[in-house]
This record gives C-alpha cells, sequence and structure tokens, in this order.
C-alpha cells in the first residue's frame, strides 16, 4: 500500500465523525452534501489539489449510538475513483466532557482486489480505524488507531499506524474560529511520519481554512509541505 492510500480518507477525519452522533433531533436521519475547493485530510490533498463534491447519510439514536456513510471523489487512487466511508459509534456526556468512540472503515472501490493503488495483485487500499475523541468547552481532541487493511501488499501496514490531535473552537460575532494541531505516525514507515496546523473561519455554511504540514515530499508528493488554502461550503438536513 503507498503511504497515499493510508492517509486517503475523510470523513471525515475526526471532527466530522464526533459530530454526527448530535445532528438530529427532530429526525434520527440525516443527510448532508458539499462541495470544497479542495479535499484536505489530516493535512494532506485527496484530490491533488482539485475540487470535490462529498455527501452522506446519518443515522442517530437518542440513546447516543450513531452510524453513517459519507463519500467524495478522490484524485490519488489508480484509477481516480471515489472513497466510501463507513462508520458506527457512541457518543455521550459526563458532565461538561463529551465523549466519542467508535469505528470507521475507508474504502476505495475502484482500486480495491486487483487494481490497488500500490501495484498489480491482491492489493487494496482499504483500510479501518478505531477512534476516541474528546470535547470540553472549546477544547478537544482524540486518536484513531489504524485495526486492519485489506491489503496484501509487500511491508504494508495492517494496523499499527497512529493519528491524534487537539483542537480548539470559539465563535465571535456570528463567525466561528479554531485550529487543529496533528500528527500521524506509521509503524513501519518513520520518514512518512508528519505533523500539521489547521486553522479556519466560518460563516453560515462556509468555511476558509488553512494548513501546513512538516510531511516529507518525498513521501508524499511535491506539494504536501506547501501553505494550503481552500473554501468549503456544506449543508445538513433532515430526512
Amino acid at each position: 500500500m503507498k503511504n497515499k492510500a493510508i492517509i486517503a480518507g475523510a470523513v471525515l477525519a475526526a471532527s466530522t465523525v464526533a459530530s454526527s452522533a448530535v445532528l438530529a433531533e427532530d429526525s434520527p436521519w440525516t443527510a448532508n452534501i458539499g462541495v470544497t475547493s479542495n479535499y484536505m485530510w489530516r493535512g494532506i490533498t485527496q484530490t491533488n489539489d482539485q475540487s470535490a463534491i462529498q455527501g452522506g447519510v446519518d443515522y442517530s439514536h437518542d440513546s447516543g449510538f450513531y452510524a453513517g456513510t459519507w463519500m467524495s471523489n478522490v484524485s490519488w487512487t489508480d484509477p481516480i475513483g471515489y472513497e466510501l466511508d463507513l462508520y458506527a459509534g457512541y457518543g455521550f456526556d459526563t458532565g461538561p466532557v463529551s465523549w466519542d468512540a467508535g469505528y470507521i472503515y475507508y474504502a476505495y472501490p475502484l482500486t480495491s482486489n486487483d487494481n490497488g493503488s500500490a501495484g498489480t495483485g491482491d492489493y487494496s487500499d482499504d483500510f479501518g480505524e478505531v477512534y476516541l475523541n474528546v470535547g470540553w468547552k472549546w477544547l478537544g481532541g482524540g486518536v484513531a488507531y489504524q485495526t486492519n487493511a485489506a491489503t496484501d501488499a509487500p511491508g504494508a501496514e495492517k494496523s499499527g499506524n497512529l493519528y491524534y490531535f487537539v483542537s480548539a473552537d470559539s465563535e465571535l460575532g456570528g463567525v466561528g474560529y479554531g485550529g487543529k494541531l496533528g500528527r500521524y505516525t506509521f509503524k513501519n514507515a518513520s520518514d512518512s511520519d508528519y505533523n500539521y496546523l489547521e486553522l479556519y473561519l466560518s460563516k453560515s455554511d462556509f468555511t476558509l481554512s488553512v494548513s501546513k504540514t512538516d510531511a516529507d515530499e518525498t513521501a508524499w508528493g511535491n506539494t504536501a509541505d506547501d501553505v494550503h488554502v481552500w473554501v468549503s461550503w456544506g449543508k445538513t438536513f433532515d430526512l
């Protein structure tokens, strides 16, 4: 599996997954749709700095259980295809602290089986993670641990890769602002480890973001350590 296969995914990164437990109040089912000028995930572009159309469906129960799916086009796969995320988890509060634990599976259907981006053969770019997120007032943090991967590529990480982050969010005059500092480490490829910083401003359904990583260009591509700026729009509605 190529290094990019390990990081390509989204939900959703952790913040999107964490919000799934509290999306719906009137209906247990919600849907979301969005567009972005650059699909960035954990500081790395998934669309070669091009735009993406994204969307998903979520189910949220009063008990705190939630499940959902989410899709986006991606450009790093061979052939160019799309990402399909499947996830389920449980969110709950202990006093002022919110918790969210679950599992997410990142699938790339067009590159599975005999067409994995690692080359020909029974190589797949699919992988799964367990995650735990925590929030308190305007502070947040989380960790995701890779538990499995559907690849037989020599040297590929089936498990052991680790991602963790801390974040802060607030609002002033109807404008949201915040940031995230994250680190991604790889069990069998320490030269691929990197840190990144992401900052954002949001108003209504629009978000302006900027990020910078210290990722090695040899491992992650020529623009990996560039400053990235992108604009996103997203909408969630009851079904």
